[in-house]
């Protein structure tokens, strides 16, 4: 089944790098509703999509970017204007999926896509909130190391041996999210001191480790 799907790709490129965009555009329209409603503590399953005067948003009205086009950024059922980020959200989810499927092998991409939308919404409701909920702070620690032993060659482990390759890989991870947690909490420690304020949160220390869960150390370091 890989080789033939290995082969569809060959043959036809666009149909997968079209379908990474796309589907990174749905998840973007998700992710929205990720960032809106979780540090107001709502349900993200529950109720559907509504405008901001609580009516329902018809399916129609919903489509990632394009409604947002369609409708000229006002919503159908009140008039009232709506957010530019919503549609740019989307595009940006989907520019960075088809970035990671065309550098990545399958298996890899998908982890990066997974990595991507966290990184997106944590970084949005920083934005807004000035906070990172532990969610996605420790839930990218968590994933990043959970992901290194399943798919070892996030971290460049190829074996013959699946359990030597994930090994090394888990420790690759975990060495990764010491040393990015770390780094970050040393410039925080440092720059308090030389600014006589908080400079940075506990949820940048956090969230750095998970970068480094998912990157390897030289890939929060970087960061």
């Amino acid at each position: 089944m890989l080789e033939d799907f290995k082969a569809v790709n060959d043959a036809f490129p666009i149909v997968f790098q079209v379908a990474s965009f796309v589907f990174g555009a749905i998840v973007g329209s998700f992710l929205n509703v990720c960032i809106y409603r979780i540090p107001a503590k709502r349900s993200i399953s529950h109720p559907g999509s509504t405008c901001a005067c609580g009516k329902p948003i018809a399916w129609y009205d919903n489509i990632p970017i394009l409604s947002w086009f369609i409708l000229r950024g006002k919503a159908r059922c009140c008039n009232s204007p709506y957010s530019f980020r919503y549609p740019a959200i989307e595009a940006l989810t989907g520019v960075f999926f088809l970035f990671a499927w065309l550098n990545y092998s399958p298996g890899i991409a998908a982890a990066q896509m997974f990595f991507i939308s966290l990184l997106v919404c944590a970084s949005f409701i920083d934005l807004d909130h000035m906070e990172i909920p532990d969610r996605f702070s420790m839930g990218t620690a968590f994933f990043g190391l959970v992901l290194s032993v399943i798919i070892p060659q996030l971290h460049g482990h190829h074996s013959d041996y699946f359990i030597v390759a994930s090994t090394r890989a888990f420790f690759d991870s975990l060495i990764g999210l010491m040393v990015g947690s770390s780094v970050i909490l040393w410039i925080a420690i440092v720059a308090e001191k030389l600014l006589k304020k908080e400079a940075m949160g506990f949820g940048d220390v956090k969230l750095m480790g998970g970068i480094g869960a998912f990157l390897g150390w030289k890939g929060a370091v970087f960061a």
